[in-house]
């Protein structure tokens, strides 16, 4: 297979400049330190000017090493600041990188921020033809486009209108439809998909779709992983401008997720409450294994442990716990009521405690954790993303072998032969 983007030992400085803070300055302090530095410069005139600023070297990227195939769909995946955006603009030569070197087979049609390679003063119908230009197609190349274009992006009403009075999506929608049908051979798309509303980011997402198919490359950057995992084949992974990972999409979400913000342990702020009084109020929620480690292993016992504090004893509190996957899809949902929790002894301040045991175990890979509280029906306390878990593999079933697929949940099995009656 032919590669489309070969890059080697790439790397992105930048200087920044930090100015030492200063007290609050009078008039008298500006005019004395103004007639200093003329008279400094009267005495020493081809002296470099004094620079009171202390600077410090910051790599965007640093040693990047990678290959594209032809026709691969390519998920960009990092925390912000990672260099997503940095590497996205070495790759469509908005920027020059600091070392290393890029080789490109194709032509590259970029989408990177809202409003990218579009003249606000021009109509839409005169962006499409001038980004088409900056594209390298030639005229007949982009009226034979022309129609696909304007009822991709839905703006027939406004294609004589002045860009600058577009939305932020009717921009985005316009802009993606020119790099996308202008039959780039290598099309990278920003995070500005996130502007537009849910249908027209399905509509994006399965038009890059067919755009891989075609043997074109597709590169996206999304902090999305159920559109990274949906659509692309392989994942980059970065973090702190460093390559952490590049390969299997699925492995490239799990990495990712791993380097996120989310905890097996979360405690509310007391300064964050709203000072109003709630009926009850859930404290913290962790997640720990059998030896009270943070992380799961398959074949463990998982605890999960609720703190609450109530306005009385004996409340019929319930609580919840969802337990969520990278697609957002519930795995598991604990409900202390349907596991016969009786609240009638429940003391005004304590802990939940749930175990579950080793004959079960979610799958391999990272999960996210809603945690509520609800009185009579109605929700009273609710928590969103308020763990992560990591789940590693184990020998589950004692026997040092997977079952095949990838199931969501694992379970201990009891199988048994049972003869047919002879005939």
């Amino acid at each position: 297979m032919t590669t489309a983007i070969t890059v080697e030992n790439l790397s992105k400085k930048y200087i920044i400049s930090h100015q030492p803070r200063e007290r609050y300055r009078t008039l008298r302090d500006v005019l004395g330190n103004g007639a200093k530095r003329l008279a400094h410069k009267l005495a020493h005139p081809f002296a470099k000017p004094e620079d009171d600023a202390t600077h410090e070297t910051f790599w965007a990227l640093k040693d990047i090493n990678f290959n594209i195939e032809q026709g691969d769909r390519v998920g960009i995946i990092g925390r912000n600041g990672a260099g997503k955006s940095t590497l996205l603009k070495i790759l469509s030569r908005i920027t020059e990188p600091t070392s290393g070197r890029i080789k490109i087979r194709g032509r590259v049609a970029s989408l990177l921020e809202v409003g990218t390679g579009f003249h606000p003063e021009l109509t839409g119908r005169e962006n499409i033809f001038l980004n088409g230009a900056i594209l390298g197609m030639s005229k007949a190349e982009i009226t034979r486009k022309f129609d696909e274009i304007v009822a991709f992006a839905e703006v027939e009403k406004f294609l004589d209108t002045p860009v600058k009075r577009y939305s932020s999506g009717m921009y985005v929608r316009l802009a993606f439809a020119v790099a996308a049908h202008l039959e780039p051979e290598i099309l990278i798309v920003d995070e500005v998909l996130a502007v537009g509303d849910i249908h027209f980011q399905n509509k994006c997402l399965g038009k890059m779709q067919d755009v891989g198919k075609d043997g074109r490359t597709v590169i996206f950057v999304s902090h999305n992983t159920a559109a990274i995992n949906t659509l692309c084949t392989r994942g980059i992974v970065l973090s702190q401008g460093k390559l952490e990972f590049a390969g299997n999409v699925e492995e490239a979400t799990k990495r990712y997720l791993s380097q996120s913000s989310g905890s097996s342990t979360f405690r509310r702020p007391r300064q964050l409450s709203s000072g109003v009084q709630k009926t009850v109020e859930i404290l913290d929620c962790k997640v720990y294994s059998s030896d009270k480690q943070d992380f799961i292993v398959c074949g463990e016992v998982t605890n999960f442990e609720i703190e609450y504090i109530a306005q009385q004893h004996n409340l019929s509190i319930q609580f919840l716990i969802g337990v969520y996957d990278v697609y957002n899809t519930c795995v598991l949902f604990l409900d202390t009521v349907a596991l016969g929790l009786s609240s009638q002894y429940l003391p005004k301040s304590g802990r939940i405690v749930l175990s579950l045991s080793e004959d079960f175990s979610l799958f391999p890979g990272v999960y996210t954790v809603n945690v509520a509280a609800m009185l009579h029906e109605e929700l009273i306390d609710h928590i969103p993303r308020a763990l992560q878990i990591v789940v590693h593999g184990g020998d589950f079933f004692g026997m040092g072998r997977w079952p095949r697929g990838k199931p969501l949940v694992l379970v201990q099995q009891k199988w048994r032969v049972v003869e047919n009656n002879a005939i």
